[in-house]
Formats: structure tokens, sequence, C-alpha cells
């Protein structure tokens, strides 16, 4: 067994719904980071690239048909490159990097672009084919993209309410409160604005070209305690979670080089071990609390050896949730540079901006352990360790 290594991380600004990157078909935003991140190493030959892993949780629109594969061929990467797209939903890009590791620690690979990518403006509505030649009824548009749809009726109806009704329940289970939501909502705006302002961003968020978006389009540097008390609750009538105290829907993309020692330059860090859990899906957003104590257990540390952590924020309530079982973690060297309540939360997206923006807060202080972790629609939760 040899080590892996992530060597660097890009990804765009990350547009809102609707907002400046809608224009732009995912397989090109795929492209545009994978041509990026080699484009920063121009010491590695392209050739060398055994592989490319792609995360997408949609590819019903124009993400389908491998976008990992796209992703290479739009590049201009040489057409012996392989690549193949990974679907774990809200952890894609997460789960791609740890295939990668393995790959790289197995010996099956020396060299491994990783990414993610999410279009949620441009997923499309679908039509289920009909079963006969004909149509006699009425047929059902379906919205594809966040959360459940063509539930199968042998679903239990308990597992398939909505994210936010999950994490409606979450808050109730863990005795998370609307105000501590809200104070951790604005906390992520500020902590993410200043990010931007201290230059933490500017090595690795690249803008897209012809698209005039310098940083992460949903960040409000004038929320408040006060403007997000206002709003409503947006999925249970008197509950506590509001389109304020949520990550929104976002359209992005992000790569990561990961390879073995012998890659030219300097590795951010090391992947030091990985961890996966699954919990019932009406409580999906507390499945990292295990994910990430299975990891630290691999990597042989506890808490008290964590310099930083990146969870990604879904919801307030279950970030806050998270941190509630975590007892020995600082919750001040969690998200120090922001999260996805402020940052945004393009699904296939999030994971790599996650391992990512960890290797660079590591790097920033000067070494140490982190843990990347992300809860996972439908139950499930993935973490990793890194140590620079």
């Amino acid at each position: 067994m040899v080590d892996a290594y992530l060597y660097d991380g890009v990804r765009t600004p990350f547009g809102r719904y609707g907002g400046a990157l809608a224009g732009l078909r995912p397989d090109d935003l795929a492209a545009h980071v994978v041509r990026e991140l080699l484009a920063r190493h121009p010491d590695l030959d392209p050739t060398e690239v055994d592989e490319v892993i792609f995360g997408d949780a949609n590819q019903a629109g124009e993400d389908n048909r491998n976008v990992g594969r796209m992703a290479v061929l739009l590049a201009g990467l040489p057409t012996s490159v392989p690549g193949s797209t990974v679907n774990r939903l809200c952890g894609s890009s997460l789960d791609a990097a740890m295939q990668a590791s393995r790959m790289i620690e197995t010996g099956d690979a020396r060299c491994v672009v990783v990414g993610g990518v999410e279009s949620m403006s441009r997923a499309p509505g679908m039509l289920l084919k009909p079963e006969k030649a004909y149509l006699t009824g009425d047929q059902t548009l379906h919205s594809t993209t966040l959360g459940w749809r063509m539930v199968n009726p042998l679903m239990p109806e308990q597992w398939t309410i909505s994210l936010g009704a999950s994490t409606e329940k979450l808050a109730g289970l863990y005795g998370v409160g609307r105000e501590a939501q809200d104070e951790f909502a604005v906390r992520s705006h500020a902590l993410t604005a200043r990010a931007w302002d201290e230059g933490f961003y500017d090595d690795w968020v690249l803008p897209v070209p012809g698209i005039g978006l310098a940083a992460d389009e949903g960040l409000r540097r004038d929320t408040s305690i006060e403007k997000l008390s206002r709003l409503k609750p947006v999925f249970v009538a008197g509950g506590t979670v509001t389109a304020g105290n949520a990550s929104s829907l976002n359209d992005g993309a992000g790569a990561a080089l990961i390879g073995d020692a012998s890659l030219p330059g300097e590795p951010l860090a090391r992947i030091v071990s990985r961890g996966a859990f699954a919990v019932d899906p009406d409580v999906f957003g507390i499945a990292p609390v295990e994910a990430a104590n299975r990891a630290l257990a691999r990597a042989g540390i506890g808490w008290d050896d964590v310099e930083a952590v990146e969870l990604n924020e879904a919801f307030a309530a279950q970030t806050l949730a998270c941190l509630g079982e975590w007892a020995e973690l600082d919750p001040e060297r969690v998200n120090v540079n922001g999260g996805a309540i402020a940052i945004g939360h393009p699904l296939g997206a999030s994971g790599v901006r996650i391992l990512a923006g960890l290797a660079y807060e590591l790097r920033r202080r000067g070494g140490g352990y982190g843990v990347a972790a992300i809860c996972i629609g439908v139950g499930q939760g993935l973490a990793v360790v890194l140590h620079a």
C-alpha cells in the first residue's frame, strides 16, 4: 500500500438557482474545472492521468451519458483517458475522491482527477414513459432538481418525507431551536464574507470565462438575526427550518488532483482515512456523525487531534445536531471559512468543495489533521481525514 495525496483543488464560484451560471451546461462546467486544474500543473502530462471520476447527483438532463467522460472529451484531454460518474447524491464528489484514494493506495493508479458538478437550474422535468402505446390518462411531470421523485410504493412513507421535513424531525430530536439555527446561518455568511475578503478563496475559486461572477452568488453580507427571524418556515407549519437557515439550490463545479508521491509538485495533504455510515432516511442529516467517528478511528486519532473540520451545511439544524454529538470537538474549528448556507450547495460539487477547502485551511494553519464530512439524502454520510 502506498499513500494517496491531494495535490490541488479548484472550483467555480457557486451560482444561485436561475442565476449567473444558469446558462451553462453542466458538462461544460465540468470540463472547465478539469481544464483549469490541469493547466495549473504544466509538468503533468495529461496522458498520465489514469482516470477521471466525477460526482453528479442528477444526471437527468445535459449531465446524462456519463458526465465524467464528457468532461474528459470537452476539456480536450487525450481520448485514452477514461472517465466515470459517481452518484451518491450530495456526497458524490467526496465519494469520487474516496474511490480515487483507494486506487492510488492499491497501485491501480498513480494520478486521478476527481470532481463534481451540478446545475440545479437546468435540471429538467421528467415524464415517465407510458406503459402502453397510447396514453389513457393524465401524466405527472416530475421535477428532478432535488429530493424524492417517482417513489416506489413499497418504500415506507415515513422515509420519503422531504429533506426539509426530515431536518425538522432532527431539530426536534436534538432540541435545536429556531434562534440557534438563525444564529448559525448568520455565522456562515459572516465567515464566508471574511474568507473572501481575506483572500482565502482567491487562489482556487476560478471564474468561468464570459460570466461576470467573481464570488459565490448566494453570499448575503447584510444577513442578520432580525432579517432571518422574519422568514416563515418552509416545510412544516410552525416549524423552524426556513430558506434563511438552509442551503440553497445552486449551480457549480469543482475538481481535484489526487495521486501518489511520484507526481510533480508538493501535495496539499495526505488522505489518511475514510468513513461511511447509513441511517434511516428520515433522519439523514445525522449520518456524518458515525462516518467521521469511523474515519477518525481508522486514522488512530480523536477529535482533540483535529485542527479543522469541513461539515457541509445542508441545513443549520442538521449541522448543529451533528456538532452536538461530537462533544470533544471545538465548534469554533468547524467551517471557519463559511459553509454551504452562504456558499451554496450544488449537490454533486459540494464534496470536492469541502475536501479542497479543508486542505487549504490546514495549509494556512501550518499543518495538522482535518475532517471533511457530508450528509446525504436517503440516509447516508461520508467522511475523510486529511493530514497536512
